[in-house]
């Protein structure tokens, strides 16, 4: 962490690390993207010096990790892959060569 960071980031950065080991990143990986994920929200509220217009401009971390995380079932609906396994589990013929849009089709005329 930069000289004069604030308790808040420091428990932040800390955290961030903490959460990549537990995912199996290397001690060295999780604090590089701890001080990028911490160095980017201080460019976006404003706490650094300088800041690059992808830090200010781009999708805040928080948000891009909620998008990540979970059950995927946002804007574009479920992904392929749970598309698949539900037209697995209903017995759908020829699955395995469908796309998205196709599987969705299947399941919605199946359903």
């Amino acid at each position: 962490m930069p000289a004069g960071s604030s308790p808040k980031r420091e428990r932040q950065y800390e955290h961030i690390k903490e959460s990549a080991q537990d995912r199996g990143e290397s001690a060295e990986r999780a604090k590089e993207i701890a001080a990028r994920t911490v160095n980017k929200e201080r460019a976006r509220s404003g706490e650094s010096k300088t800041a690059s217009r992808s830090s200010t401009q781009d999708m805040s971390s928080s948000k891009r990790g909620g998008q990540r995380s979970g059950n995927r079932t946002g804007p574009q609906g479920p992904t392929r892959d749970q598309l698949y396994n539900e037209a697995k589990q209903r017995g759908i013929e020829g699955r395995s060569h469908m796309n998205k849009d196709e599987l969705r089709r299947a399941l919605d005329k199946k359903g």
